[in-house]
């Protein structure tokens, strides 16, 4: 039962799903990882639908599918973040292993036994995975093709771009003291010029988040109410029936618009700058789109709800001026 839901996924999926897990530390076994997705995101769109219902008039059936893809949407964000922070807390410790390794070199240790030493507490789980590589060093594992295989299991370019600078600078024949030496001090200086960056492409993200997070809001509550206004103002006039012809500079129509439409496009259009926003956010902060990802909640919870709060606000004050 199990092997047959997970197969329900297309085989790239499965292989990203595994490359995912992998990566985030999850020892659940890929099939019964995928059947509880497969299962939680029925049970989550089925919630997601009577939620949406209340906001959209739409198909119920559309809705649900449109909701269980976006539950397994979640669950592939949420699983690619968890591998994208670990990588990233490995890279900021990265410079202090390989400190530390030579180090250990310097002082006479072998290659497995300095990389051991050099496995502190403070690590975290970065720990585990640099005792497990020692001890594959230390059972007759190649040094290098270990490096390379550590590299694999974590989600870290700069890492992986540090274990193939230094195994080729020890096949080319370089001292493993020197390499590790230089390249803890080339990260610690890349570092330092992210950090610069980052601090000056701080006034874009927060202008885009204010834009989105509070400027798109206010405005839509405020149109959103003058076209309430103008329906109900235009309700209410009523021409004199003329049998002759007479030229006005403007004609009267019925509006056919709807509050309702005007709500249903209002929240859709929120939630699309929420999700392009957050990614824009992403990609100018950190360089990667899926960055954003994390704040696509978050600004969607904050526009939806200062709009209601705004509009909720704009009615007690004028509402009463207009019988609305």
């Amino acid at each position: 039962m199990v092997r047959a839901i997970a197969r329900i996924y297309p085989l790239k999926v499965r292989k990203s799903y595994k490359q995912l897990l992998l990566y985030a530390n999850i020892s659940t076994p890929l099939e019964k990882y995928l059947t509880g997705v497969f299962i939680g995101s029925l049970i989550a769109g089925l919630v997601l639908t009577l939620f949406l219902s209340l906001f959209l008039d739409f198909n119920p059936v559309l809705l649900y599918i449109f909701s269980f893809f976006i539950s397994q949407l979640i669950v592939h964000s949420w699983l690619s973040l968890n591998a994208d922070s670990r990588g990233k807390f490995v890279e900021d410790l990265l410079p202090d292993l390989l400190q530390l390794m030579a180090s250990n070199l310097r002082a006479g240790y072998t290659i497995d036994k300095a990389l051991i030493l050099a496995a502190r507490p403070e690590f975290g789980s970065f720990r585990d995975e640099i005792n497990r590589t020692g001890k594959e060093v230390s059972t007759g594992k190649d040094f290098n093709e270990a490096l390379i295989d550590l590299s694999s299991r974590i989600k870290s370019s700069k890492l992986e771009k540090s274990v193939r600078l230094i195994v080729a600078g020890q096949k080319s024949g370089g001292s493993l003291v020197d390499l590790l030496s230089q390249s803890a001090t080339n990260l610690r200086q890349q570092k330092m010029i992210d950090d610069r960056i980052r601090s000056n492409v701080l006034v874009y993200v927060i202008f885009i988040f204010a834009a989105i997070g509070f400027g798109a809001p206010v405005l839509f509550s405020l149109s959103s109410f003058l076209i309430d206004i103008m329906k109900n103002v235009f309700s209410q006039v009523t021409l004199p029936d003329t049998t002759g012809s007479i030229d006005m500079p403007i004609s009267f129509s019925e509006v056919t618009i709807t509050p309702e439409f005007i709500m249903q496009y209002t929240i859709l259009s929120m939630i699309i700058s929420s999700v392009m926003g957050s990614m824009i956010i992403g990609l100018i902060s950190k360089g990667k789109k899926q960055a954003g990802l994390k704040y696509i909640p978050i600004l969607i919870t904050l526009t939806i709800s200062l709009f209601f709060i705004v509009r909720s606000i704009i009615s007690g004050l004028l509402g009463g001026l207009f019988t609305i």
